[in-house]
């Protein structure tokens, strides 16, 4: 087991923590990098730490539209207030997080006069409620000038477009870096660690019975306060499993655009440029419930289809739409009256169970920091009452150089090439093709041949035709 990552495990059983964090996605990594910011420019001492199953940032959190954004479909459904709000979240990560989150513009074509109102409008109030959090203003395409953007893309029926900004951000690595911002500001954090059950101790303290899925060593933490963050894997009947899924293939995009497309039922369609040379195009996203195990979550026939037959239809050219990959995950909504996966509520829901855990649960990536801010408030007025009110992040910026991931928190190959980076996503792998990498990798974690056989296995096993 590398040093760095003993030490932190070493950290969190050391001795009591007054707060641990059951879910290393990006709501939990935005909850102990909070606390850690408070508790640093509060001075006040605060064993925080968490716990992860499998690599930060490999769930839900990891594989989404790599998007930040005010959500512009939610205008059709009048939820002014969570798009204001994601708005204003949007303007305060570019504040703090530029390395990371960085203005993606948008092509949005329209298909019909009706079309044109309907967005033209809904483009107008979301530069409104942007206000001066704008990146800048949308403006609309004439016909004529579309094909000089975008010569490809579909002209039966086009008649105009609009550009409008949000931001694009790599979300599995953004979660990495909130969790290195919180351990550099005294949290402690461990991958591979499965809380199994906890229950209260004589004490009051919360007794955590842990399994390092690593070494297969059993122990105990123990924390005053306990807080679910475990999104798609909590307990309880108080969410709804919708899943998403995208998928990627050679670019099709001619210009630096994404293209955002509203289909018919209301659901938004990106095709992002995409890749480590932006090669690619991604594809998404789609709105299925879902009612298997959070553990198998893959593309369907059915969503595949769907996906494939957008990109046909706005780029009529690209008759034969060959997926190099493809990804799915689960957004652990609320659950609502909603009849449609698609219409269901973004909003997110944040309480104290009768037995004293923290749940937070919904709500979208892109509001994350100001659902962590929440959460911790109601954390702190149980764990030190001078920091409820203190809130940093806001104005807290994440270091300017990108840090290196280091053994502490890669474990395995895939961590490499479906976490730290997306290269996992961009080829078909094989034998071939994963051998030099593994190699590479071992050489820095001390891998015997048959550990680093058994890495190439693990992915090529895992691996299925995309869409089956």
């Amino acid at each position: 087991m590398p040093d760095e990552r003993r030490d932190q495990i070493h950290r969190l059983r050391e001795a009591e923590l007054d707060v641990l964090v059951v879910g290393g996605g990006i709501n939990g990594a935005g909850i102990i990098r909070d606390l850690a910011l408070r508790a640093r420019h509060g001075r006040t001492p605060l064993r925080i730490g968490l716990v992860e199953q499998k690599h930060f940032g490999s769930g839900t959190s990891g594989k989404n539209s790599q998007l930040i954004h005010g959500g512009l479909r939610y205008l059709k459904y009048f939820q002014l207030r969570l798009v204001r709000e994601s708005l204003h979240e949007r303007s305060v990560l570019l504040k703090i997080a530029p390395q990371f989150v960085q203005p993606q513009p948008f092509l949005l074509p329209m298909f019909g006069l009706r079309s044109r109102l309907i967005y033209g409008t809904g483009l107008w109030l979301y530069d409104r409620l942007a206000g001066a959090h704008a990146i800048a203003r949308h403006r609309i395409i004439q016909r004529r000038s579309i094909a000089e953007i975008e010569p490809d893309l579909s002209t039966d029926g086009l008649s105009a477009a609009a550009i409008f900004y949000d931001c694009k951000v790599q979300s599995a690595r953004f979660v990495v870096e909130n969790i290195l911002d919180a351990i550099a500001n005294g949290a402690a954090a461990a991958n591979y660690i499965r809380a199994e059950s906890w229950a209260r101790d004589a004490a009051g303290f919360w007794a955590v019975h842990c399994l390092d899925a690593l070494t297969g060593e059993q122990f105990e933490l123990r924390a005053r306060k306990l807080v679910d963050a475990r999104g798609a894997w909590s307990n309880g009947d108080s969410l709804r499993l919708v899943r998403g899924s995208h998928i990627v293939i050679p670019r099709v995009n001619a210009s630096e655009n994404a293209i955002a497309h509203f289909e018919p039922d209301g659901r938004i369609v990106f095709l992002i440029p995409w890749g480590s040379r932006n090669q690619l195009t991604l594809v998404g996203t789609t709105d299925e419930d879902h009612d298997a195990s959070p553990d198998r979550v893959h593309i369907s026939k059915r969503e595949m289809e769907y996906l494939t037959g957008v990109v046909r239809r706005l780029f009529p050219r690209n008759r034969e739409v060959a997926p190099v990959s493809a990804f799915s995950s689960l957004r652990p909504l609320v659950r609502d009256e909603s009849a449609s996966a698609t219409t269901a509520s973004r909003d997110h829901r944040i309480w104290n169970s009768a037995d004293g855990i923290l749940h937070i649960a919904g709500g979208k990536y892109t509001g994350y920091r100001l659902m962590s801010e929440e959460a911790c408030d109601l954390i702190c007025r149980e764990t030190a009452a001078e920091l409820a009110g203190l809130r940093v992040t806001a104005s807290a910026p994440f270091p300017a150089v990108q840090r290196e991931i280091g053994d502490a928190l890669e474990q395995h190959l895939r961590d490499y090439l479906f976490v730290s980076t997306y290269l996992g996503y961009e080829r078909q792998w094989d034998l071939q093709g994963l051998q030099p990498l593994a190699e590479q990798l071992g050489s820095k974690r001390n891998w015997d041949e048959a550990r680093v056989h058994e890495e190439v296995n693990d992915i090529i096993e895992a691996s299925q035709p995309v869409g089956a």
